[in-house]
């Protein structure tokens, strides 16, 4: 009887050395060849999702799960390989700082710095030096920064009201910054942050959150139908069954929604 591709001895071994730039852990067993299988020959390898579009999911459960030597290898793969430039890595760490914390994206920060110090110093070649931040791209005036910030949030989150400025948490934070500044840089798009975000936001387990950013990502069509549902599949993968479960529950929620409201936008 003839092996199909799915029963191929090792194909997962060798999914893992094409995308990773390495041999795949020696571990051995039932459990690690079947992960392997699983993540590396099928979750990666499937065509709902672009390779490029799965780091942005990827790489904020790995910084998640505090795992040194996986956030290490998940870095160097996705630079080497070239889905990302080092731009786009370090405005990936600046997203994920905002949704996940200062203390696990410093770790993120430092890690991606090693890993680009040992890249270049692997080839014998000097580092680059990193991008100038200035100048800003966005508005140096507190009225026009706040009021920017204000329109994005309602871009961003699909919504047509925003938060009271005169906060320190939804003014100076989310207003100023989040809004007025980091969803607005230019190092990465629209969908590339969606896809960070939604990722944070589901392994934290921060159900308006979730319900939220799932559905700007979905009424902004930033984010397909299809694509979100390989954005959960890809997101169990990595952090596990019972947070993509509840994922998956909001996307099905958000799809209903949006679609209902796409409906009635389209009835005369």
């Amino acid at each position: 009887m003839p092996v199909s591709p799915s029963d191929e001895p090792g194909r997962g071994a060798r999914a893992f050395a094409e995308l990773m730039g390495r041999p795949a852990p020696g571990a051995a067993g039932a459990a690690a060849g079947t992960l392997l299988d699983f993540v590396f020959a099928e979750v990666w390898r499937r065509p709902g999702l672009s390779r490029r579009d799965r780091w942005f999911v990827a790489l904020p459960c790995v910084a998640a799960a505090d795992t040194e030597v996986p956030l290490r290898e998940h870095i160097h793969a996705a630079l080497v390989g070239g889905d990302l430039t080092i731009d786009e890595m370090r405005e990936t760490v600046l997203h994920f700082a905002v949704y996940s914390g200062w203390p696990k994206a410093s770790q993120f920060s430092m890690t991606v710095d090693e890993v680009w110090a040992r890249i270049h110093t692997e080839r014998g070649d000097p580092v680059p030096p990193p991008t100038p931040l200035l100048p800003l791209t966005t508005p140096s005036d507190p009225e026009e920064r706040l009021r920017t910030g204000e329109q994005a949030f309602r871009d961003v989150n699909c919504l047509p009201f925003v938060p009271t400025r005169d906060d320190p948490y939804s003014g100076a934070g989310i207003l100023n910054f989040v809004f007025g500044e980091m969803w607005l840089r230019p190092g990465l798009g629209m969908k590339e942050r969606r896809l960070i975000t939604v990722a944070c936001v589901a392994f934290q387990d921060a159900p308006y959150p979730i319900m939220s950013h799932v559905y700007a990502a979905l009424k902004s069509r930033d984010v397909s139908f299809d694509e979100i549902d390989e954005v959960a599949l890809h997101f169990g993968a990595y952090y596990g069954w019972a947070k993509a479960s509840r994922l998956m529950e909001s996307i099905e929620e958000q799809k209903q929604r949006v679609a209902a409201e796409w409906a009635a936008e389209s009835t005369p």
